[in-house]
Parts: structure tokens; C-alpha cells; sequence
């Protein structure tokens, strides 16, 4: 992949390529916030403003794409509150020159409130749907959330592309050992558990609330990341603070969620490794993409002295983490 793989998105070949679908857009055109892939809003002579995904080169496959969009596309004809691709001639995932992109409807809506019990109840009862449809069927082009492709890969490729300070590689790389040590007694501790498919990064970023409109409440956005995994991975970043708030903050959410879709306790044992697990792959994430001019612009504090022995504490502090009792005593 080159390492600058948008080098040729400039504003003529957007319009060209929504022109390519039959489109007539009419120039307005805003960047929104994305770094893997590029998005933009943009203005239609005729109808409201659409949104345009084009997708980051060799990262997902088209049948990979195509699962998601099916997956999102089939949630939405349920009425549960997703954002699903627009289909052109048949297609959802469209092409032109060497670009692959989406089209979306444009959605507004705020940031949700996750310090209010009931909007936390209100998300869970719909993730609890998402979940339902998400056990009905595997994906067959998309892979699994697991130790090797979230810890040890990400760390061997930090390793041999020397992105560690030579003075801090020892203390690092022992540390992220113990971190995966960790992480593999958790599973362990978790025994079997169900997989389904997931949205996969289930933040307050990707989800926008509506306080009017045909369908108030949540709208689940960006299922770039969907894949594979325990149900709890679309839980847990819902919760922050110290662990009591956490423990009320899960009560909530599966308050909802329960009502549609049935949770495994001994899934508990993994929030802290999925926790980990996520920060060291968000690192090798960063490193993979530093060629390309958006990442250093968006995080400047990177691959310095500083955020490396910062990763050490934080990754310590994780390995505590994981030696405590879940969330919820099982």
C-alpha cells in the first residue's frame, strides 16, 4: 500500500465520482472526522446533503465491505437505529479509477449523555438488538476479534519496524509481555463463550442522539470496524470512571440490553483485557498509518520519548487491572 494511499483524492475526483453514480453534487463539500478512511459531507444540486466514504486501500476486501454494508443494511429494514449505505444500481460499494467508496445518508445529532441511567438503558436495549441479528449469522470476510491479531501482532510489528526507543525496549517489551500474560488468564477465566457479529468500536463517537425527529434517541453510525467477538466488546466502552461507577453504568446498559438479547456474566472476566488488548493495537494502529500526512497532524504527541513511557505505565497499571475480581461478582 502506498504510503500515501490518498494522494489522488483531490476535490475533482470526488465530484467525478459522485457524478459516476448519476449524482449531481453542487460543490459544497466539508472534510468530516476520519483518519482510516476519508468522509465527506457534501451538497446536491437537487435533495439533502449526502455523506461519501472512501476507503483506505488494501485494508478490507470488497466481499469484507460488502458483509458490513449487508449487516448494517439488514439492521436498518429492522428499524433498529443504524445508518446503512445507499444502494446505486444495485450496489452499495461503488468504484471509480482505482477508489472504492460508500454513499450514506447525511444524520445529525449530539453526542450521547453516558452519565444518564437512562440513555445508557436506551442504548442497551438497542445494542441488545444489534446483537440479536448479530448471532444469526457468521461472517465468512471478516475477521475475529483475538489475542493474536489485537496483542501479539500489533507488538511484533512495533518490534521489527524499531518504533521503541532503544533506552526503554527492554522495559517496554517486558511489559507487554505480562500485559498478554494477563490478557490469556482472563480468557482463560472467561472459559467458552459466544461470538457474533459486532459493530466492533462502540464509543460515544460513533453513536449520535436525537432528541426529535422520526426516530429519536441513538443512531449507531461507522460499522468500519465490525467483526467477530464476545458481546461485551460493544459494552464496555460505555463505561468510565472508578469501578463502582463502572459496576452501575454496566447495571444500566444491561438493564436494556436484557430485554432483547441474553448476556454471558463470565464475559466480565474480559473487559480489562479487551481494554488492553485495544491499547496495543491503537499504538500499532498510529505507527502502521505515520506515513500518512493525516496521523502526525492528528497526533503529534506520538512516538516520542514521553507517550512510549507513558504506554509502559498505563499497560502496568492495566496488568493490576486484570487481577481483580470482574465488575460484577460471578
Amino acid at each position: 500500500m502506498s504510503d500515501l494511499p490518498f494522494e489522488t483524492l483531490t476535490p475533482d475526483l470526488i465530484l467525478d465520482a459522485l457524478e459516476s453514480c448519476g449524482l449531481a453534487p453542487d460543490g459544497r463539500m466539508l472534510a468530516l472526522n476520519s483518519y482510516e478512511n476519508r468522509v465527506y459531507q457534501v451538497g446536491m444540486d437537487e435533495g439533502p446533503m449526502l455523506v461519501v466514504k472512501f476507503y483506505r486501500p488494501a485494508r478490507w476486501s470488497d466481499e469484507a465491505i460488502a458483509e458490513e454494508h449487508a449487516f448494517v443494511t439488514e439492521l436498518a429494514a429492522r428499524e433498529i437505529p443504524v445508518v446503512p449505505p445507499i444502494s446505486v444500481g444495485g450496489h452499495t460499494l461503488l468504484h471509480h479509477q482505482a477508489l472504492r467508496f460508500a454513499l450514506f445518508p447525511r444524520v445529525g445529532g449530539r453526542a450521547p449523555e453516558l452519565s444518564d441511567p437512562a440513555t445508557l438503558e436506551w442504548m442497551g436495549r438497542f445494542i441488545g438488538r444489534i446483537h440479536a441479528v448479530g448471532a444469526l449469522e457468521a461472517y465468512r470476510h471478516r475477521p475475529a476479534l483475538d489475542i493474536a491479531s489485537f496483542g501479539e501482532e500489533p507488538r511484533d510489528w512495533l518490534l521489527a519496524n524499531h518504533f521503541i526507543p532503544d533506552d526503554l525496549l527492554p522495559a517496554w517489551q517486558s511489559t507487554i509481555d505480562q500485559a498478554l500474560d494477563g490478557v490469556r488468564r482472563c480468557f482463560d477465566r472467561a472459559g467458552s463463550y459466544t461470538t457474533l457479529r459486532l459493530h466492533g468500536d462502540c464509543h460515544g463517537g460513533n453513536v449520535l442522539w436525537s432528541e426529535s425527529g422520526p426516530m429519536p434517541g441513538p443512531q449507531f453510525v461507522d460499522f468500519d470496524d465490525s467483526r467477530m467477538g464476545p458481546a461485551v466488546q460493544d459494552l464496555w466502552m460505555l463505561l468510565s470512571g472508578a469501578r463502582e461507577e463502572m459496576s452501575r453504568q454496566l447495571g444500566d446498559v444491561l438493564a436494556g440490553y436484557e430485554d432483547f438479547h441474553e448476556f454471558a456474566p463470565r464475559e466480565l472476566h474480559l473487559v480489562e483485557a479487551l481494554r488492553t488488548l485495544r491499547l496495543i493495537h491503537y499504538a500499532g494502529w498510529i505507527a502502521r498509518r505515520w506515513q500518512d500526512p493525516a496521523f502526525p497532524a492528528a497526533f503529534p504527541w506520538f512516538n516520542t520519548q514521553r507517550y512510549w513511557q507513558d504506554r509502559i505505565l498505563e499497560m502496568r497499571e492495566q496488568i493490576a487491572l486484570m487481577d481483580e475480581p470482574p465488575l460484577w461478582s460471578i
